[in-house]
């Protein structure tokens, strides 16, 4: 019933841009035609979060901001409206196989945990040095919700 209440409850992510952010609007703008709603730049990582009718579009064309931040990862992430949704948003080239929640009985911290099938899915999940999970473990705890998420390998 918790997780439920949980995974179904919407977000509202507010955020001012920076002078940084608002270069890369006017250059994701000018490149893939699509205004990103929020961009968010956390441990060398770009994250430009589109809305869901623009998510597919805004993917084909990433290459062409690329080229002009050929040392930069970019990211683009469907703005959703549940954080269920938004977990997954954040992984969208794993298989997620199912996502559990607990509640630290010591610091009454939420953990987030994202069951993944195999090890290469985890290695991708993680990153290089674990700086993908920090980035979006700090993005959901400045912006989203104070949760932690970790992945771990399990399933079937």
């Amino acid at each position: 019933m918790i997780e439920d209440l949980f995974y179904s409850m919407e977000l509202n992510i507010k955020r001012i841009f920076s002078n940084l952010e608002l270069d890369l609007f006017r250059l994701f703008h000018k490149k893939v035609r699509i205004h990103p709603v929020i961009i968010i730049v956390q441990r060398g990582y770009l994250f430009f979060f589109v809305k869901n009718e623009d998510y597919f579009k805004a993917k084909s064309r990433i290459k062409f901001v690329r080229n002009y931040l050929p040392n930069k990862k970019l990211l683009i992430i469907r703005l959703e409206k549940t954080i269920a949704k938004m977990i997954f948003g954040f992984f969208p080239d794993v298989y997620i196989h199912n996502i559990d929640l607990e509640i630290d009985k010591n610091t009454g911290d939420i953990i987030i945990t994202v069951i993944l099938l195999t090890d290469r899915d985890k290695i991708i999940a993680v990153g290089a040095k674990g700086n993908y999970i920090k980035a979006v473990n700090e993005i959901f705890d400045k912006y989203i919700y104070p949760v932690k998420i970790k992945c771990e390998k399990g399933g079937i």
